[in-house]
């Protein structure tokens, strides 16, 4: 069976209407792959091509395809037929044979939805029956004790323990400034530590940095959040970064590069930033599983171990819900929490 190696053409123009409306590389990426699959999948299962709008019976298919439910005899089953899994794996569509977590489903009948509604077309995915099975496949897989993946906190203790992995070295003292920074400036994903420049960076005295974060992911969703985009880089981030900008003689452009020996490259990639993260706690010793989200659940959670304020920790986060933050809190929250010790003499 032969798939598509091209989007099909009104994916194709989907995508280009995307292109123009995100500003985030990352965001358009997955949104190319996610139509990229639909179209792989529907010329697959139905042996046409895609076309919008999607009928909301090919919308259904799609989501029992690809999520696990427990069937009358009590064991797990999808509906993707092993033919068709095996030709998706093999165009690289997919990476591998089974079911996907109900939140990249999720995902991809997100982008299908906005594709529609950037067409102006009647959206599939808004239907009350698409709606129904994705609420209660969430609902059953928490039955099933199945919980979201999450990374693994960098708190104090962790970051202590991975900055003393840094040497003197060039990329040492690079790591040292990325870590410092990630962390000490409010948590940092990894795209805004990758596009981190010169320019929104700032001196202020002797006391540090000003970091001025022009380029969030909130930003990028066009959402109002009442906090500054000054981000501060102070004490030991800021002799970092100072560390690190008089190494590299860096002045101008991305400010966490590629390093080839002594030669100073392009910016680092988001993948590039989490796998220094992955890679300096690895070196630590850490048990768990890191990655450049680390140093933003880990802010959180050490800013809340520490008593700060939440309204303060969402000024520097960019937070909009408050729900969202808590969702970050981590290692030793439960018994760190002072209303756990009601019964304490």
């Amino acid at each position: 069976m032969t798939l598509p190696v091209q989007l099909a053409q009104q994916a194709a123009d989907a995508v280009r209407e995307l292109l123009a409306e995100a500003a985030a590389e990352n965001t358009t990426r997955s949104y190319s792959s996610a139509l990229r699959y639909w179209a792989g999948w529907h010329q697959a299962r139905y042996g046409i091509e895609l076309t919008l709008p999607v009928p909301e019976a090919a919308v259904l298919q799609f989501v029992v395809d690809h999520v696990v439910r427990r069937n009358a005899d009590g064991d797990l089953a999808w509906e993707l037929p092993l033919s068709v899994d095996q030709a998706l794996v093999t165009a690289g569509l997919k990476a591998k044979l089974g079911p996907w977590t109900l939140s990249t489903v999720r995902h991809r009948v997100a982008v299908l939805s906005t594709a529609h509604r950037l067409k102006q077309l009647p959206n599939p995915c808004e239907q009350p029956a698409i709606r129904t099975v994705l609420s209660r496949a969430a609902r059953a897989a928490v039955k099933r004790g199945e919980r979201p993946r999450k990374k693994t906190a960098i708190t104090l203790t962790e970051l202590e323990a991975m900055l003393a992995t840094c040497d003197d070295s060039l990329e040492g003292v690079r790591d040292r400034a990325l870590l410092c920074f990630g962390f000490a400036s409010g948590g940092r994903r990894r795209s805004e530590i990758a596009a981190a420049d010169m320019r929104d960076l700032r001196r202020i005295g002797d006391k540090g940095y000003i970091y001025r974060l022009e380029h969030s992911k909130t930003q990028q969703a066009g959402v109002t959040v009442n906090s500054t985009p000054d981000k501060p880089v102070l004490d030991r981030a800021a002799l970092a970064m100072e560390d690190w900008l008089d190494a590299s003689g860096i002045t101008e452009g991305a400010i966490f590069r590629r390093l080839w020996k002594r030669r100073i490259g392009p910016a680092l990639s988001p993948a590039a930033v989490g796998e220094i993260v992955q890679r300096r706690a690895q070196q630590a010793g850490l048990e768990g599983d890191f990655g450049g989200h680390s140093l933003r659940s880990g802010f959180v959670t050490e800013a809340s171990r520490q008593g700060v304020a939440l309204p303060a920790i969402m000024q520097l986060t960019e937070h909009r819900a408050v729900s969202s933050v808590i969702g970050y809190f981590q290692t030793g929250g439960a018994t760190a929490n002072p209303a756990a010790r009601l019964l304490e003499d």
